[in-house]
């Protein structure tokens, strides 16, 4: 994935030191934009080892509509953790593990008055459109409602996505995200879309194509330099494939979509460098 190694170099190289909310501090660079042909492999970063299992069971948890993080730790993932403590959620009169109207909340009830599900569920209403008007030009789903986004201890960094119908048959995607981290989080949402986009398509019998990942503020936080350093140091490996399961074509529609569980997908062919650990700033 030389498209990620490119990114890193681009922080690096042209961005500027910044305080952050954190207080960690970050080298951050605004404006970026990469690009994922689907169709020539699936983009998961390879010069560190990237748990795929993970991002796929993140996803399924966002399409859910569940917002507790219990529910994802039942799933053996636990990068919501630091985000789900006590500590956390009282500061907004929430229990412990209850992370409010974060993604799935906002995807699948949007509007809504949490944590009732009776918002707008978006994608309902985005497999409807791509299915009904493949040439809609309004194919969006938003994750930013400026009225709960201080109700929440990490409001949506992939903030809007966009899908694309080309020709009737294949899918695009493109993804804003307002807020990345480059060495943890990007790597995560690169695969977490692609796979999207790959539900999607089968869902709705058409053929994956790109992924457009546009970036509002890139950053490496200060203390993943080294990290990125050794990330740079290696040379990327050849993309796995990723292939689907349905053999009795059960997976079509919404409800198909929300019946995906990672037993349905195989990544074939996946090597990787190493693991990289690097501290999360919370």
């Amino acid at each position: 994935m030389r498209q990620y190694q490119e990114l890193l170099k681009t922080v690096l190289a042209r961005g500027v030191g910044h305080d952050d909310r954190t207080g960690v501090g970050t080298v951050s660079y605004f404006g970026y934009q990469t690009r994922y042909d689907l169709r020539e492999g699936f983009p998961i970063v390879t010069t560190k080892r990237v748990p795929f299992r993970w991002i796929a069971e993140e996803l399924f948890w966002f399409l859910s509509g569940d917002t507790n993080e219990a529910t994802l730790r039942a799933a053996g993932v636990d990068i919501w953790k630091e985000w789900a403590d006590l500590e956390h959620t009282s500061r907004f009169g929430r229990g412990e593990g209850d992370l409010g109207p974060v993604y799935g909340y906002l995807w699948r009830s949007f509007g809504g008055h949490y944590p009732a599900r009776d918002g707008v569920d978006q994608i309902a209403r985005l497999v409807e459109e791509i299915r009904q008007r493949p040439n809609s030009r309004r194919l969006v789903v938003t994750g930013w409602d400026p009225r709960v986004a201080d109700s929440v201890d990490l409001p949506p960094c992939h903030t809007l996505f966009q899908f694309k119908v080309e020709r009737n048959r294949v899918l695009h995607c493109q993804l804003y995200q307002r807020s990345a981290d480059a060495f943890l989080g990007v790597p995560f949402n690169i695969s977490s879309y692609a796979l999207l986009t790959h539900m999607l398509a089968h869902v709705c019998g058409l053929e994956v194509g790109e992924f457009v990942h546009t970036f509002g503020d890139l950053h490496v936080y200060k203390n993943h330099l080294a990290q990125v350093e050794q990330v740079l140091a290696r040379e990327p490996l050849p993309l796995p494939r990723l292939e689907i399961r349905d053999e009795g074509r059960a997976l079509r529609g919404l409800e198909g979509l929300l019946a995906f569980r990672y037993e349905h997908l195989d990544l074939v062919g996946y090597k990787s460098h190493g693991k990289i650990e690097a501290p999360v700033a919370v």
